[in-house]
C-alpha cells in the first residue's frame, strides 16, 4: 500500500471510529425509571439495541418480582413453611450470591427482609415511633440463615410460614448488569444502563473520552460535589435525603436494619463503585446500615470496591483507594 493510500486509510478509520453516536431512551421498567444509552452508528441500530436491553430487563422482572404471581420468587414465597420449590439455575445462583453478601455484611443485607411488617412509613403520615414490641414482631420472620438451599435439587425452602424473599436491594443492579452483558455479547462497544441510580457503564464516549458520573450533594440536590470517571465500572448511591422521618430531633432513614427493625442513623449518602452493579447495589444499602467505621473497614477488605460516605453533618469519608479531592468539581 502506498504511503498516501495508507494515510488516507488511517484518516478514514479515524473518522469512522467517531461516526458513532449516543442513543438514549427513558423507560419505565421494574416499576422504576431506567435510562438506557448505547453508542452505535445510527438510530435504527440504537433503537434495536435499546429494545433488546429493555427486553432483558423485563425478562429478569418476570423472574424475580414478588408482585408477579407467576414468578419463581412468588412461588417460593407462597410455599413458605410448606415445601421446597425447584427454581432455575439463574435464580438459584442469584440467591446464593445474596446469601454470600449477607454473610459478608453480618446480616446488614438480607433478602428475607421482605418478610417484615411495614410499621415504618416515610410518606409523612407517621406521628410517633413504633413500640419495641411492634418492631420485634415486624422482623420476627426475617433471617437469611433460615433459607434452605439444596444444590442437587436446585431448590429453595423458606421454613417459616409467612417468610418471604425480595430483591428490592439487589434486583435493579442485577438487571443492569445483565442488560449490559447481553449488549456486549451482541457487539455494542459502549453504553450506560441507569436503573434509577443503579448505574453500570462500559466502553467510552464516541470522542474516546471516559464516561463521567456526577455525585449529588445530599445536603443540596442542586449541587454536585464530585464528578467521577466510571468507564467499565458501576456506581450505586443510596441516600436518605428524600425519605426519612424525625422524632426528638433524631433523623431516621427509610433504609432499615433488617437485624433490628430500626432505621439506619448517622449517614445520609453512600456511593459504591465497583465493576458489578449487583454488588454495588447490595453494598450501598449494607454500608448505610453498618455505619461509617464498620462500613469502610468492610469495603477496604474487598478487591476493586470503593465507597464514598457522607454523614448527617456533611462530612465525607472514603475507602482507602479513592481520593475524592482529585475529582472535586
Amino acid at each position: 500500500m502506498k504511503k498516501t493510500s495508507f494515510l488516507l486509510f488511517c484518516i478514514l478509520c479515524f473518522f469512522s471510529a467517531y461516526a458513532q453516536e449516543i442513543f438514549h431512551r427513558e423507560m419505565r421498567l421494574m416499576g422504576s425509571r431506567y435510562d438506557l444509552y448505547v453508542v452505535t452508528k445510527n438510530a435504527d441500530s440504537g433503537n434495536y439495541y435499546i429494545d433488546m436491553a429493555a427486553g432483558e430487563i423485563s425478562r429478569i422482572e418476570k423472574l424475580i418480582s414478588s408482585w408477579d404471581s407467576h414468578s419463581e420468587t412468588s412461588k417460593i414465597n407462597r410455599n413458605a413453611g410448606i415445601r421446597a420449590v425447584e427454581v432455575s439455575e439463574e435464580l438459584f445462583q442469584l440467591i446464593q450470591r445474596a446469601l454470600t453478601i449477607s454473610k459478608l455484611t453480618d446480616g446488614a443485607f438480607d433478602i428475607t427482609y421482605a418478610s417484615k411488617d411495614k410499621i415504618w412509613k416515610f410518606d409523612g403520615s407517621m406521628r410517633a415511633m413504633p413500640s419495641p414490641e411492634e418492631v420485634q414482631k415486624a422482623v420476627s420472620r426475617v433471617g437469611y440463615k433460615n433459607i434452605v438451599l439444596n444444590k442437587e435439587k436446585r431448590s429453595v425452602f423458606l421454613p417459616v410460614k409467612g417468610m418471604k424473599i425480595g430483591f428490592g436491594a439487589i434486583g435493579k443492579g442485577y438487571s443492569a448488569d445483565q442488560a449490559k452483558k447481553l449488549l456486549i455479547s451482541k457487539g455494542v462497544k459502549a453504553g450506560i444502563i441507569n436503573a434509577s441510580g443503579d448505574m453500570t457503564t462500559w466502553g467510552h464516549q464516541p470522542d474516546g473520552k471516559e464516561w463521567t458520573i456526577a455525585i449529588t450533594n445530599p445536603l443540596n440536590k442542586e449541587e454536585v460535589f464530585a464528578i467521577l470517571p466510571v468507564s467499565d465500572k458501576a456506581i450505586v448511591t443510596s441516600g436518605d435525603y428524600e425519605k426519612f422521618v424525625e422524632f426528638d430531633n433524631t433523623r431516621y432513614s427509610h433504609i432499615i436494619d433488617p437485624r433490628s427493625g430500626y432505621p439506619a442513623k448517622g449517614i445520609i449518602s453512600v456511593s459504591i463503585i465497583t465493576p458489578s452493579a449487583e454488588l454495588a447495589d447490595a453494598l450501598a444499602t449494607s454500608v448505610f446500615v453498618m455505619g461509617t467505621e464498620t462500613g469502610i473497614d468492610r469495603i477496604n477488605q474487598l478487591p476493586d470496591v470503593e465507597c464514598i460516605i457522607i454523614d448527617e453533618k456533611g462530612k465525607i469519608y472514603t475507602s482507602k483507594h479513592i481520593n475524592i479531592d482529585q475529582y472535586e468539581k
